[in-house]
């Protein structure tokens, strides 16, 4: 009993001692954090790739200035859209989510580098492969995967699955091939009707390109000058066929013929950021539409149903995955020009798979729609009637 009497009060004695101890450690870590903060450059400038030009005296920038916000914020954004992709390959292999599901992994630099160069004011549409840029425009991921598994708290109440998602200024995820071109083009020419000083991202594949409705939108668009920019972002790979066997030239951003035409490097966040910004000055400035061509790559293939190795080698996947990579590219600038450190890239990675992971677990979890809601929504701001179901005897209310 004395014993242990000794030992409390030895403890007691030596508690302040060690608080302070512990303080100064503390406050050393702090003082340490706090320096390193502050060696950190607050902006850098990077050479990029020079565009090819069709119709264009002069083209982007070769140089591009990042600052360490906004390169934080670009990493931050495209591992978000990497992990949630991943997340949702896992999710379909479960059977959790069902039906198509085309994924964004490998072209991320595409999306976040378009909404980095234009205004939330402006429009964007494109097709199936739809996820990053829901997310970039401004969808939570925890509504993406909840849309994903079909449940009631989707971005579109779990009726739209994969290719269909929505938010203010973005009209899909569209299902039929080439289809938002035209789509695209309308909005555009709203834009320029109402006299807004804004504009319409019109994305389609390469997959897409041959299609004679997307030239039929471009004499349109000419002729009318819409402020529309024609992303065609080219991964390489319509479905399973490779550009050089389905189109006789690949050369996309030339596919304007009369309208100008830009070829980027789609890896590169800060080379399509560079790009749609000189883009989106020509559109805005009374110009007309232009064309943008990305070359991408998409790592997964062309939907889940897919394995993507029966057309190309694991070897060629590896190959862009260690030479090309958007998110290596980006943390390699950062690092290298002391924007930040590893540490604390590292970090933006956990807090981005904790992030995922909950927003999975709510998805996997939230109530699928009640069966009344089945046609609810068919309309904007129409007074309520009723749809008729699968026989006469079955009907459903809709309302707006």
């Amino acid at each position: 009993m004395r014993k242990m009497l000794l030992a409390v009060l030895s403890r007691v004695l030596q508690t302040p001692a060690a608080a302070a101890a512990a303080a100064g450690k503390t406050a050393s870590r702090v003082m340490v954090a706090s320096r390193n903060y502050a060696d950190f450059a607050n902006e850098a400038t990077f050479e990029v790739k020079k565009c090819d030009l069709h119709r264009l005296e002069e083209g982007p920038s070769t140089t591009a200035v990042m600052t360490r916000e906004e390169g934080l914020q670009y990493y931050k954004t495209m591992q978000t859209i990497r992990r949630m992709e991943l997340k949702a390959d896992q999710l379909y292999k479960q059977k959790i989510i069902r039906g198509f599901c085309h994924l964004y992994d490998g072209q991320e630099a595409c999306c976040v580098g378009i909404e980095a160069a234009i205004k939330p004011t402006d429009h964007v549409i494109t097709a199936y492969r739809a996820h990053g840029f829901t997310y970039t425009r401004g969808v939570p991921v925890r509504e993406i995967l909840t849309e994903l598994t079909g449940r009631k708290g989707g971005c579109a109440k779990g009726k739209g699955g994969s290719m269909h998602m929505y938010t203010k200024n973005f009209y899909g995820g569209n299902g039929i091939v080439g289809a938002q071109v035209p789509l695209g083009a309308g909005i555009a020419l709203a834009c320029k009707y109402f006299g807004k000083n804004e504009i319409c991202m019109t994305l389609y594949g390469d997959g897409a390109a041959n299609q004679g409705q997307i030239f039929e939108t471009f004499n349109m668009a000419a002729l009318w000058k819409l402020p529309c920019i024609f992303v065609c972002e080219n991964n390489r790979y319509g479905m399973g066929t490779s550009v050089e066997r389905a189109a006789a030239s690949t050369d996309y951003y030339r596919r304007g013929d009369f309208i100008p035409g830009l070829r980027v490097d789609g890896m590169d966040v800060l080379c399509v950021r560079e790009a749609t910004k000189f883009a989106a000055e020509h559109c805005r400035s009374g110009k007309g539409p232009i064309v943008m061509e990305l070359q991408t790559y998409r790592y997964h293939g062309h939907s889940m149903s897919d394995p993507g190795i029966s057309y190309r080698t694991r070897e060629e996947i590896q190959e862009v995955r260690s030479k090309s990579d958007p998110i290596t590219l980006l943390k390699d600038r950062m690092v290298n020009n002391n924007l930040a450190s590893i540490e604390e890239l590292k970090d933006i990675d956990v807090a981005v798979r904790k992030e995922i992971e909950e927003a999975a677990q709510f998805a996997t979890t939230d109530p699928e729609p009640p069966l009344e809601e089945l046609c609810q929504h068919i309309y904007f701001n129409e007074p309520p009637f009723e749809v008729r179901g699968p026989n006469q005897w079955i009907s459903y209310k809709s309302t707006s």
